[in-house]
């Protein structure tokens, strides 16, 4: 692989780790994202099944993008994606069942997860198999990470935990609001004015050091 192939295929995988993180800049996904992160477990598992979904049904996609007439790829796209939401759905449910009731209707609901399907027709419809999984799967791992960042928040400041384990002992008073739906939106601001003010800083550090430059 040459060296412009390969930063080819780093930058398809960065892109939806920071600069297109689905969560913090696209604020994708919005229903699973603040329904299943009261916690940690549930935040990773609703993560590895969406990446599981969108890694093989991008790369799918990709291997059909020249055989599926244009009328009815949405159509195409849709019956693949039900597909391995159904594998996943049924692999959840027989590794945990505790896992499957927490997250509920939001794993079938991965069916109609607009990053999924607007991965499949803006980018695996149009590039070849490897570089729509490696974009697939760099898209998915900051889905997770956005979910992770949610989840654990709420369920240290919740229930005192992190995935399960106690880390303030009995005396903690947790912040029931961070376990029910408006603790979703509280974090999820934060966070979004945490990257917001982040991005200033780096655009205001920039525009600084090209006006030194400049001069």
């Amino acid at each position: 692989m040459s060296d412009l192939s390969q930063a080819r295929t780093f930058d398809e995988f960065m892109e939806g780790i920071w600069r297109q993180n689905p969560v913090f800049v696209m604020v994708l996904g919005m229903c699973p994202t603040l329904a299943v992160t009261v916690s940690a477990v549930n935040a990773v598992s609703m993560g590895l099944a969406t990446m599981f979904v969108l890694v093989c049904s991008c790369g799918l996609v990709s291997l059909m993008r020249n055989i599926v007439p244009k009328e009815v790829r949405i159509a195409t796209y849709i019956v693949i994606i039900a597909t391995f939401v159904t594998v996943v759905d049924y692999v959840i449910q027989a590794v945990s069942l505790a896992v499957y009731d927490a997250l509920g209707a939001f794993i079938q609901l991965i069916v109609v997860n607009c990053i999924i399907l607007g991965r499949a027709e803006a980018h695996a419809s149009k590039h070849p198999p490897l570089v729509a999984m490696v974009n697939a799967l760099g898209m998915s791992l900051g889905f997770v990470i956005g979910l992770l960042a949610l989840g654990a928040v709420r369920e240290v400041l919740g229930a005192g935990t992190l995935f399960g384990f106690s880390l303030f002992g009995a005396d903690f008073q947790p912040w029931v609001v961070m376990v029910l739906p408006p603790g979703g939106f509280i974090v999820l601001g934060a966070w979004l004015l945490l990257f917001s003010a982040l991005k200033r800083r780096q655009e205001a550090r920039l525009a600084a050091q090209g006006g030194g430059h400049g001069a």
